[in-house]
């Protein structure tokens, strides 16, 4: 029989890979060419090329002689052909998951009734969805226990006419006993005969039969071993490392590799523990390990009447745990004659015992091609996928027929006629995360949408909404891969790996992804050791938090948006609002226009720009005040700033005007869609200063309230508007904290901030402490920043009454100590308004009288409307700068509005109205989507009366909004008199962060208290003062102006001493305190979160605030970074039936529709929120927080507790790697524990894992009790 030439190529070169698979396509046509001819004839016709002959003879000569065979028309209907040697009617799969739908699957195209088994965890599983019928397992002690027990398996079968069971693989699969049980009851058992499981069901026996069949083993136990000392006896003749190896079953449970001798008895126990809740037999089989060894399997069908096929070896060797993760067929990475050897020891081994049915025999080949014999498994594997695709022989379909008494001649199974064609892959996606050492998740699948096409096997049992549950193996879904050549299966697998949508859980498909890509990998060179050797396939993993810090897009350009975080946190917010912490009023959330405010057009501000000239200087031309300082110094910009003719002026929009009115609640996204016009209007004049952006309350607020990382803000900002100078306030000592920190922190701090972005360090300090102040001016001046010294502004400069300790003198003594340590500038700071234009004449006259050569900036707050006036006063008596805000963010207690200052300097400040008007309109509408947050009484509580109890502008909206959480709504009246008293009590001080937070708190304790003054003196050392307060007494902000009055510090401190037993600091409290460890710290953060994850810049925020830090990490654990999520979806609730439109960038348009909330589940304390993204379902199972939750077995009456959750900080505190059921607890409160000690034991995916001491220490608290549910990271106990 003659083929053309075209039939034979793709006949052949599909299979080609498999056996010379760096064969070049020429060689490969010349083979082709005319097969059917004598090779010499087809060789001196083709060609005369000497390489391409010999390339062309090697395929010739590899691929049997009687290929031809193997090419053959279509047969209609080949399942019909075979479905009569099948005699069975009804065939169950004792299995679950994935393979009990594979089974259906078999034996329905062989036109079979099916019927399936289910624990009642599964009761939703889709392995129920496609069968005939499926029935109900009964409870047997847990999950796993419930598809090992024999008896109800077999009443089953029996009570509902099942005449055949097919076990799948794991499970009872390899059970004689179960095999026997079938055969006992008249039920056909789908698998190897009883003998054969009996053999190779106990690895000592399948070695001896190896041996005796002259296959070369590893050298090992000659039985299982259920004691240590026996595996120690081993260890003590052979030595290691040693593989330990459940005597029974497989998948990888029960094994673990020794390597020191202290390791050996742990790891046995484990193997044992392991093997016995998998397998039921805790027997475990130890044999020398074999370094830099492959894993290879012969996947072979026997008939039991003598006959044994191979169907090719596959390729196993990347493996994590001992389980296989990516599986090849045929192993074309190894020479032909070492995969000749494979076979034919395996056609050797099976065929002595009369092999029946599917089965694997497995090998190690070493580094130097010889292969030892490992083990049998008697059953279907789970990588069966890939042996199908390249011989096209259905094996399920195989093991029904061969059970159903046909031959291997009947079902056509001829070993010259099985021939590999190209190259399969398959990859187990498994619910793990990689970046967690692979610790299995469980949850909710919120989507599931496999990918399909050309070339790709999808094999699994998860859909939308899915619960993946701690009980069961952590598989989820098989991607298998076929293509004609090997970089050809590569690279479908990656496409698949990218175009799947599986998302709720943690996947390993990062992982793989990386595997994927990576080089030894893509040119075949890999072993067991290969994930081992590479740590680096467990970095930057795409669609992780390490991917999201670093923006990549994953090694192989994985597009990840977070798309699943921001979904989750609309969920979240759906569900249970914002927490009250916020400061949103949850009456005016829902007002939020549903669309996302667009960005300020700089075009149109450019167009104003160049239609002006401003004298002989170009409008569009600015005097680079960066420029000089950052090449310069700040030396130079002082003096640039002195020169300069015209009056300066510093927005506060970005900062301050925000914390006044709006808690400081701004988001980073509002102010960089603002950020190119700002720029661009500003760096089109000659008198802009600055702008006012970091710093302050921004810091932890950032982190605490808005989920944002503040130095990300500085940074991103600072690329949005290159030119212009940016302004941070530094609370001298404090930092941008509310306490002391040792000396380094606050130069440390000064330095990574001028790196990242800032320019001039306004620093001020609460008390007007010269000593705090000393240490924030030499700080910020070592950064190289540009230092502006600011005197807190109080009480009234220009009064002549004798008693006012804030006069000229006490100012201008101030100002010549800030001057000569080093400051820059001068800023004279008004918190709350005080500053009259009368006042701001003379102060501001008297200081450039002064110090002519200092520059003097200017700042108010407008909570007595003559915020503007104070400022034209000021620039009249020679200020340089003064501050105001964008119209629409100015007024009431925010500073005075830029454009009234700009329109009244006239000739003197050349900013232009028409620009600021685009800036203008983009804040007046981002201002109403903080709506939530304005403060209503605001307008009220404002005014003249500020003269009185001297409330600064940025404790306003903050001071209101804890009044009315403490109950004291309507009554802030009484607050305002009760803070003019309290700053009376305290010694008339300075008011602004920290100490103002001093005043308020006792104003508030005073109200809430109903008290008298003369009763909170008197009764001072036994009433619950605030914290503040106390702290204040004790001189944490070091000393007040004046001194601290008495008798209340006396009265106050009495019982309330430091820790260290000292009534009070002396002097600055932050000079006691020894130098911060930093190298410490970030060994500390980058054990609890990464290293990718922790920068020097995260150290900092750490050590300036550790709680806040760790929550805000907790946060993007959780949601990932939310900081690009718009604001109406930041802070609106969505409704059902709403639409909202997320754009995250060029061609990454959503639209999200909240579908439903469900009812409250009591079990899980959870509602599942359905949402429709571009229309494709997702289920987010979101906790409900607000929802109590009930202790039924109490009666109903107390309340559940929710889990803590582990400091990951805390080296004593001690959490769970991943969700599962606590079966075992071996400790009690109050025992002595040392390092390394067992404490808890988990069991997680028929996976335990012991959860030990880190520390020595005592044990403070246990939170859990045997069988208990753990989700990841719940606090377990607690060592000090």
């Amino acid at each position: 029989m003659r083929f053309s030439t075209a039939l034979l190529t793709a006949s052949l070169t599909g299979r080609i890979n498999a056996f010379v698979p760096s064969l070049s396509p020429r060689a490969i046509r010349v083979a082709t060419r005319t097969y059917d001819k004598p090779v010499a004839d087809t060789i001196a016709t083709t060609t005369s090329d000497e390489t391409i002959l010999n390339e062309a003879q090697q395929l010739i000569n590899a691929i049997p002689s009687n290929i031809a065979s193997t090419i053959e028309s279509p047969t209609p209907n080949s399942r019909d052909n075979l479905s009569h040697l099948c005699p069975f009617t009804k065939v169950m799969a004792a299995n679950r998951g994935e393979i009990a739908i594979r089974i259906d699957r078999a034996a329905t195209e062989l036109n079979l009734k099916t019927a399936s088994i289910y624990a009642y965890e599964d009761r939703n599983s889709a392995h129920r969805w496609d069968t005939d019928e499926s029935f109900l397992l009964p409870a047997s002690g847990t999950p796993v226990g419930a598809y090992l027990n024999i008896s109800n398996i077999i009443d089953i079968a029996k009570e509902n006419g099942v005449d055949a069971i097919h076990p799948g693989y794991g499970f009872l699969s390899e059970s004689a006993e179960f095999a026997q049980a079938c055969a006992d009851a008249g039920i056909t058992f789908v698998g190897p005969s009883v003998e054969n499981l009996v053999t190779f069901g106990d690895k000592t026996k399948a070695r001896e039969l190896a041996i005796k069949s002259g296959v070369s083993v590893v050298p090992g136990t000659t039985a299982p071993l259920t004691t240590t000392e026996e595996a120690e006896a081993f260890v003590e003749q052979y030595g290691l490392p040693v593989m330990i190896k459940a005597a029974k079953g497989g998948g990888g449970k029960g094994m673990r590799v020794v390597h020191k001798k202290e390791d050996l008895v742990p790891l046995f126990k484990a193997a044992s523990s392991e093997a016995l809740a998998s397998f039921g037999d805790g027997g475990c089989f130890v044999e020398r390990y074999v370094k830099n060894a492959k894993h290879v399997e012969v996947q072979v069908i026997g008939d039991g009447k003598g006959n044994v096929v191979h169907l090719w070896e596959r390729d196993c060797s990347v493996q994590r745990r001992h389980q296989k993760i990516v599986e090849i067929a045929p192993a074309c990475h190894h020479p032909m004659e070492v995969r000749k050897a494979v076979l034919e020891d395996a056609l050797k081994l099976t065929k002595s015992c009369n092999y029946k049915n599917a089965g694997t025999v497995e090998f190690l080949i070493d580094d130097q091609g010889r292969h030892y014999f490992m083990e049998v498994n008697p059953r279907v594997q789970v990588e069966h996928t890939v042996t199908e695709q390249v011989t096209g022989v259905d094996i399920v379909q195989s093991t029904f027929l061969i059970a159903g008494g046909a031959s291997l001649e009947d079902i056509g199974l001829k070993q010259e006629n099985i021939v590999p064609r190209g190259v399969a892959m398959q990859c187990r996606i498994t619910t793990e995360d990689p970046a967690r050492d692979f610790a299995p998740d469980t949850g909710m699948l919120d989507v599931c949408r496999h990918s399909v096409g050309p070339g790709i096997r999808v094999d699994g049992y998860s859909y939308p909404g899915m619960v993946v549950q701690p009980y069961f193996d952590s598989l989820l879904v098989k991607y298998t891969a076929h293509h004609k050549t090997w970089d050809g299966a590569i690279r479908r697998m990656r496409r698949a790996l990218r175009e799947n949508h599986i998302r709720g859980v943690k996947t390993n498909i990062p992982f793989l992804l990386n595997v994927m890509d990576h080089p030894d990998f893509i040119k075949g060179s890999f072993d067991l050791n290969f994930i081992e050797d590479n740590p680096d396939l467990l970095l930057h993993l795409p669609g992780t938090l390490s991917a999201q810090q670093l923006d990549t897009q994953g090694t192989l350009g994985q597009k990840y948006d977070n798309i699943e975080g921001y979904l989750k946190y609309i969920a979240n917010l759906a569900v249970n609002g914002h927490p009250k912490s916020l400061g949103a009023d949850p009456s005016l959330v829902r007002t939020i226009d549903n669309y996302d405010v667009p960005a300020p057009k700089s075009s149109d501000i450019t167009k104003v720009l160049e239609k002006k000239k401003i004298g002989s200087v170009d409008a569009l031309s600015a005097p680079h005040f960066r420029n000089i300082l950052r090449k310069q110094g700040a030396k130079a910009l002082a003096k640039a700033v002195r020169e300069h003719k015209n009056v300066l002026v510093t927005d506060t929009t970005w900062r301050d005007a925000h914390q006044s009115l709006l808690a400081t609640r701004m988001r980073t996204a509002d102010l960089l869609k603002a950020a190119e016009a700002t720029n661009t209007a500003f760096n089109g004049t000659s008198d802009v200063f600055s702008l006012e952006m970091w710093g302050g309350a921004t810091f932890d607020v950032s982190m605490n309230f808005l989920r944002e990382c503040p130095w990300k803000r500085l940074e991103d900002l600072r690329e949005a508007a290159p030119d212009m100078l940016f302004q941070m306030l530094l609370r001298g000592a404090n930092g941008v904290g509310y306490t002391v920190y040792p000396d380094n922190v606050v130069y440390e701090f000064c330095k990574q901030a001028y790196k990242s972005g800032n320019d001039v360090f306004r620093v001020f300090d609460s008390l007007n402490y010269i000593e705090n102040m000393e240490l924030g001016i030499k700080a910020a001046a070592a950064s190289g920043g540009f230092v502006e010294a600011a005197i807190c502004y109080t009480g009234d400069v220009t009064s002549t009454n004798p008693e006012n300790k804030y006069n000229l003198n006490y100012y201008l003594d101030y100002a010549k100590k800030l001057v000569d340590l080093g400051a820059h500038a001068l800023a004279v700071k008004d918190m709350a308004g005080l500053l009259t234009p009368r006042a701001a004449t003379l102060l501001v006259s008297e200081l450039r009288s002064a110090f002519p050569d200092v520059p003097i900036h200017l700042h108010t707050h407008d909570t007595a409307g003559m915020g503007v006036a104070s400022m034209l006063a000021g620039a009249e008596a020679g200020a340089d700068i003064v501050d105001g805000a964008i119209d629409s963010m100015s007024g009431l207690s925010s500073q005075p509005c830029l454009g009234a200052i700009v329109a009244a300097l006239g000739e003197k400040c050349n900013l232009d109205l028409d620009a600021l008007q685009v800036l203008n309109d983009y804040w007046e509408s981002v201002r109403h989507q903080y709506n939530p947050f304005e403060v209503q009484a605001l307008n009220a509580a404002i005014g003249s009366n500020v003269f009185k109890h001297e409330i600064p502008g940025g404790q306003y909206t903050n001071l209101l909004f804890q009044s009315k959480q403490l109950g004291l709504s309507g009554r802030f009246a009484e607050v305002k008199k009760a803070y003019a008293l309290a700053n009376k009590l305290l010694g008339d001080i300075p008011k602004v962060t920290p100490s103002s937070k001093v005043v308020g708190d006792l104003a508030q304790f005073i109200v809430g208290m109903k008290i008298s003054e003369e009763e909170l003196v008197a009764n001072a050392a036994t009433l619950p003062i605030p914290g503040s307060v106390v702290e204040y007494f004790q001189g944490a902000l070091g000393p007040p102006p004046g001194g601290f009055p008495e008798p209340f510090r006396t009265n106050v401190l009495k019982g309330r001493p430091l820790e260290d037993g000292r009534p009070c600091f002396e002097g600055r409290p932050g000079s006691e305190l020894p130098d911060y460890d930093f190298a410490a710290a970030e060994k500390t953060l980058k054990e609890a979160y990464g290293d990718e994850r922790i920068s020097f810049k995260e150290v900092l925020s750490h050590a300036m605030y550790p709680k806040v830090f760790k929550e805000y990490l907790a946060h993007e654990k959780k949601y990932g970074s939310i900081d690009k999520l718009p604001t109406h979806l930041f802070l609106r609730p969505m409704e059902v039936g709403e639409e909202s439109h997320l754009h995250l960038g060029r061609g990454k348009d959503y639209y999200i529709r909240l579908a439903s909330i469900d009812g409250f589940d009591k079990d899980l304390g959870t509602r599942t929120v359905t949402l429709e993204v571009n229309g494709e379902k997702w289920f987010i199972r979101t906790p409900d927080t607000v929802t109590q939750l009930v202790d039924e077995s109490s009666g109903g009456g107390a309340l559940m507790k929710r889990r803590e959750k582990k400091d990951p900080t805390a080296k004593g505190s001690i959490g769970t790697p991943m969700p599962g059921q606590i079966v075992a607890v071996n400790v009690k409160e109050g025992d002595e524990v040392k390092e390394g000690q067992t404490l808890f034991k988990l069991s997680a995916m028929k996976m335990e894992t012991e959860i030990k001491s880190p520390i020595a220490g005592k044990v403070t608290r246990v939170l859990v009790a045997q069988n208990d549910s753990v989700e990841g990271d719940d606090l377990l106990a607690e060592v000090v």
